[in-house]
């Protein structure tokens, strides 16, 4: 924690460089749907400190938060399409939310992506009395006992949710959807064994690990984490194909900046992300470095949203 408000501190106070390197003088802005000090606002305030080193002036951040995400995300999409308007883009508002409720905006016309930072991968967890050691035991003794068991998320429809419903599925799991008022509610049922287990963020698992009042089973990236190299990938442990997930945090303007505009803002963050400290930073927040180009990052929203949008409806998930 004293890592992260120092990083807050850090960010909120940096400044602008004066230098001119492929813009005009004018004031860049990022814009943040969410308040300070949340993992979005974080990413976006060092992307914004990076591209003014990058860019050789001033890019400001700008929160505009409300309806989780929503109102600063329609905000962006709604900007002139000039490069001066960028949005610090997370799966939530952009993947999830359009899924699950009518939004004033639709990502796939009015927004284009430009590149993604980083992933905040899912750990598996239950608490230490579960009478599981690993993975393959937890899905085996759920698999003998089908809708004995409950898991809890940080809220129905949130990303926690669908990433477990997703391993549910994946994994041949019935188990009771118990939804809580974000991470931290939920994770103390889990330590309590109030409830079974929870997909929960890296940065709201890991001090738990770390203590000892969690177990920690796998983690949700296929490739495993280098933050978190001794938790093993459930994809492999448990062959769960296509099991590859986590919450991402990236860049995206309004649709119809032109081209060469985003083929250069695109440039600029691969230079951020190569940044020695941005992967340190990043770390610190619990993400994995995750540079996706233009291309790569839309192939990467559009499968992750179709992923979702089949779990929504095999799993009849609404938002009452």
């Amino acid at each position: 924690m004293q890592r992260i408000v120092g990083l807050l501190a850090a960010l909120l106070l940096s400044g602008a460089v004066c230098a001119q390197q492929g813009y005009p003088n004018r004031t860049m802005r990022i814009v943040i749907p969410w308040p300070p000090g949340q993992a979005t606002d974080l990413v976006g305030r060092l992307v914004a400190l990076k591209l003014s080193e990058v860019f050789g002036q001033q890019v400001v951040a700008d929160n505009r938060a409300g309806a989780g995400g929503m109102i600063g995300t329609d905000f962006a999409a709604k900007a002139t399409p000039d490069g001066y308007t960028l949005l610090a883009a997370s799966s939530g508002p952009v993947t999830i939310s359009p899924l699950l409720q009518k939004t004033p905006y639709d990502p796939a016309r009015d927004l284009i992506p430009v590149a993604n930072a980083g992933l905040s991968p899912y750990i598996l967890v239950t608490g230490t009395a579960f009478p599981a050691a690993s993975a393959r035991d937890l899905v085996n003794l759920i698999k003998a006992n089908p809708g004995k068991f409950t898991f809890a998320s940080s809220g129905t429809g949130a990303t926690a949710h669908l990433v477990a419903e997703w391993f549910n599925a994946a994994a041949g799991l019935q188990a009771t959807h118990v939804p809580y008022k974000g991470s931290t509610p939920a994770l103390t049922d889990v330590v309590s064994g109030q409830v079974a287990y929870a997909t929960e963020t890296l940065a709201a698992t890991l001090p738990h690990i770390k203590a000892g009042r969690l177990k920690a089973h796998g983690i949700s990236l296929a490739r495993g984490s280098t933050l978190v190299p001794d938790i093993p990938p459930l994809a492999t442990t448990l062959g769960l194909q296509g099991f590859d997930v986590g919450a991402w945090i990236g860049v995206m303007v309004p649709a119809g900046t032109p081209r060469p505009v985003i083929d250069r803002l695109a440039a600029a963050m691969d230079k951020v992300m190569q940044a020695p400290d941005s992967r340190e930073r990043l770390g610190i927040l619990g993400l994995e470095t995750d540079y996706r180009p233009p291309q790569d990052f839309a192939q990467y929203l559009k499968a992750q949203s179709a992923r979702f949008a089949e779990i929504i409806r095999k799993g009849n998930i609404r938002i009452e």
